[in-house]
């Protein structure tokens, strides 16, 4: 067997160093990942939690939506439509109310999602063979939400009569159904899409914007090294929260005027509600947001994990407020954690604001579970960055 040449041995020398060089730089960076933990856990949880959500969380047909009944006729037939709206999947009637407003009432504040009315002499029309009506008020403002289930009243009343239809006498049996059922679909009678994403585009850019920029303010002292600086001042964790956060408020502002403008005159979306209570909701959603970027910050130890921390909470704050899919069609497990996402309760203040004119007495059940979670998110925040003082 001949020996290789010289050039040939000299280019597999070569080769050889070339991979003993990946290798050492395969290793230095085995070791680096083993270092920056959080890295690796964004980069390890971040699909299970994608394959979780989209798996298991997110469901487009809702069903257990909350509603209320009002019954004008309670006779044995009214009776029976109660018990085939109890049984149905769609619907879970929380209350049952004493008047229209009331039940209008509830509608507006987010509480319900259906109002079902039985009119006065229900059983009358019945029996005559009159179709009577049952009406419908559809909280439409989202409008994914409101479509199943309105269909669905009509098999339930069909289902629930069904024997009482058969003993009518041949001439008083209406075709081809024994009811007349009227929705009334309120706060977005035409279905638009804009009227429910619009709004809520709102509460995402906030959340996506004012989160990391706020979460890279400390990180930026840390890496920069002027972090020592600050913690040889008299400065308190407090003022330090409320010194790096202030600022961002008026940029909160800005996008908030940029959205609600491009809103009422792109897309003419009608604004209902009461400008002072929209803006303090605002006020508060911001402050939270801001907030919670400062605590990601005590956590991280450099910019790039304070961005991959921002993208960790923003994946669930996208889908389980409600904001892309119907949040009470999602599994209660689900619903639990939305319900700890600030978002979540910012979207139903500002839908309920600008589409249901509503009050400050409709957006207290969201606005002080918001006050909770920001008064929770400021106190970690300040022990977390006493223990970096220390």
């Amino acid at each position: 067997m001949t020996p290789p040449k010289p050039s040939n041995a000299r280019a597999l020398a070569g080769i050889g160093r070339s991979l003993s060089r990946i290798l050492a730089i395969f290793m230095k960076e085995m070791v680096q990942m083993r270092r920056d933990r959080i890295t690796f856990s964004v980069m390890v949880a971040v699909p299970i939690l994608q394959l979780t959500l989209f798996g298991f969380a997110i469901n487009t047909d809702p069903r257990h939506l909350a509603t209320a009944v009002l019954l004008k006729d309670e006779g044995p037939l009214t009776r029976s439509i109660l018990s085939g709206l109890r049984q149905s999947s769609y619907f879970d009637i929380i209350a049952q109310a004493r008047s229209e407003a009331e039940g209008e009432a509830m509608l507006r504040s987010g509480r319900i999602s259906y109002l079902i009315v039985v009119p006065e002499n229900f059983e009358r029309d019945f029996v005559r063979g009159e179709r009577p009506e049952i009406l419908i008020a559809a909280d439409a403002s989202d409008p994914v939400a409101a479509s199943g289930p309105v269909s669905a009243v009509r098999e339930v009343a069909l289902r629930a009569l069904a024997a009482d239809f058969e003993r009518l006498p041949a001439t008083l049996r209406p075709d081809p159904s024994p009811v007349n059922v009227v929705v009334h679909r309120q706060y977005n009678p035409a279905g638009i899409t804009a009227y429910n994403i619009v709004p809520g585009l709102l509460g995402v850019i906030l959340t996506m914007t004012l989160i990391m920029v706020t979460s890279i303010a400390l990180t930026r002292e840390i890496e920069h090294g002027t972090i020592e600086a600050l913690l040889s001042t008299p400065v308190r964790p407090l003022e330090m929260m409320i010194g790096k956060t202030t600022p961002y408020i008026i940029v909160g502002v800005i996008q908030t005027l940029v959205v609600v403008t491009a809103s009422v005159v792109i897309f003419r979306i009608p604004f209902e509600g009461d400008v002072i209570i929209f803006a303090f909701a605002i006020v508060v959603f911001i402050m939270t947001n801001l907030i919670l970027g400062y605590l990601i910050s005590t956590a991280a130890r450099t910019q790039m994990q304070a961005m991959q921390m921002t993208f960790f909470v923003f994946l669930p704050s996208i889908l389980l407020s409600g904001f892309m899919f119907p949040f009470r069609a999602m599994p209660e497990w689900a619903r639990a954690i939305g319900e700890c996402l600030p978002i979540t309760h910012f979207l139903r203040m500002v839908r309920e604001v600008t589409l249901k004119g509503a009050g400050a007495a409709d957006i207290v059940g969201d606005l002080w579970p918001l006050l909770v979670i920001m008064s929770v998110l400021a106190t970690i925040a300040v022990m977390r960055f006493r223990r970096t003082l220390d």
